[in-house]
């Protein structure tokens, strides 16, 4: 994913009410951009980071900014727009990224589906097929920004819609289609994903129920630069829960 206009630098001040950030610029003017990512963003929101910012260009728009890009650690780059996470993971499998998922001919998003109330990311499907239900790949997105010693770990927040989501996907196992959850980490100093057992134990326990009913879990690592962002590589996923609270 290329941006089309140039990404504005800056250093964080502080990020504060979960959608807000002040933000110093290179020529010395602060001010307050949207942050959108309502998750923790453990080590992703220390004061005097370096930060890339969008003009969204809207006049309507309160907080016109958007905070996109943070430097987590010296020469890492993490994108944190968690609304970007679904067109990254569309345009990988559109360009052949993403090897599981290469034969599907359409993609639609956004689509309501399950008993509670939700909708999928994408939904993928094969017009060559006569078998509705081996014709459909229901896949939810989850953007992943914690990295901690190399291990890339969802949520970094007690997420109980996060759960909801891999019970859907289950119900769409019970009823003979394809269901993946698909973290995408907006980095690439991760070697590894963890569900974050110590954040979220019911999470990795139904994390674990969901992939043994035959639930797939893909997680690829992106490139992120202030000119792009791009998945480009798969990333081995350990999920068995362990019941300890001490893992970090």
């Amino acid at each position: 994913m290329k941006f089309s206009a140039p990404y504005i630098e800056g250093i964080l001040i502080k990020r504060y009410k979960r959608f807000l950030a002040d933000i110093e610029l290179t020529d010395g003017n602060v001010i307050t951009a949207h942050t959108p990512n309502t998750g923790a963003m453990t080590g992703c929101s220390t004061p005097g980071a370096k930060v890339w910012l969008r003009d969204t260009g809207n006049p309507n728009r309160k907080y016109p900014y958007s905070w996109d890009i943070v430097e987590a650690a010296p020469d890492v780059l993490v994108g944190i727009h968690t609304g970007l996470s679904n067109k990254l993971v569309k345009e990988a499998i559109l360009d052949g990224v993403i090897k599981e998922l290469l034969d599907y001919s359409n993609i639609r998003t956004e689509v309501s589906y399950g008993n509670e109330n939700s909708r999928i990311d994408l939904l993928l499907e094969r017009s060559d097929s006569t078998d509705d239900h081996n014709s459909l790949c229901y896949v939810e997105v989850k953007n992943v920004t914690l990295v901690e010693n190399g291990i890339a770990y969802f949520p970094d927040a007690v997420s109980k819609r996060g759960s909801k989501h891999l019970r859907e996907l289950m119900q769409m196992v019970s009823q003979g289609h394809r269901a993946i959850i698909f973290y995408c980490i907006q980095r690439n100093d991760a070697h590894e994903f963890r569900p974050a057992e110590n954040i979220d134990p019911e999470y990795t326990k139904t994390l674990y129920e969901a992939v043994n009913m035959g639930v797939e879990a893909l997680a690829y690592c992106a490139t992120v630069s202030p000119t792009e962002i791009k998945l480009v590589q798969s990333l081995p996923i350990i999920i068995q829960p362990t019941g300890r609270s001490d893992i970090h």
